[in-house]
């Protein structure tokens, strides 16, 4: 699994909207400025941030984006989910019985593994820890 160019955009996105004191808006100009992303991108990929209420956008003078939630609250596999969907790393993983081999495959105990541990470590993760690694040299 290879984490989409818009997931990257999204997690920096969410990130520099975190070092911005609670109830800021921040312009979109500003966004794209920084995070060297155009106005129609960061669009699509805060579109699915919004509707999963991470993001929150005001429009007209003075529009912009700030965050629903507080950095505390939001984990990287919030925004993951948001943009990528759910996380299988396998097609057994996406719904029991999907795969006949189930009960006979050798393999997918470790798939429920692997995908178990990764989303746990996502899910550690928030993006106030995120900023504060961002500070340290």
């Amino acid at each position: 699994m290879i984490i989409t160019r818009a997931t990257e955009y999204a997690i920096r996105t969410i990130i520099y909207l975190a070092k911005h004191p609670k109830g800021e808006i921040v312009l979109k100009k500003d966004i794209c400025r920084t995070q060297e992303v155009t106005p129609a991108f960061l669009t699509k990929i805060l579109q699915p941030l919004i509707k999963a209420g991470i993001v929150s956008s005001q429009r007209g003078v003075g529009g912009g984006f700030l965050l629903s939630r507080s950095a505390e609250e939001i984990t990287l596999l919030d925004i993951l989910e948001a943009e990528e969907g759910s996380l299988h790393l396998n097609h057994c993983l996406v719904e029991k019985g999907m795969c006949q081999r189930d009960n006979l495959c050798s393999a997918h105990q470790v798939w429920e593994e692997a995908q178990s541990s990764m989303v746990s470590v996502l899910k550690k993760y928030s993006i106030a820890e995120l900023v504060q690694r961002e500070k340290k040299p």
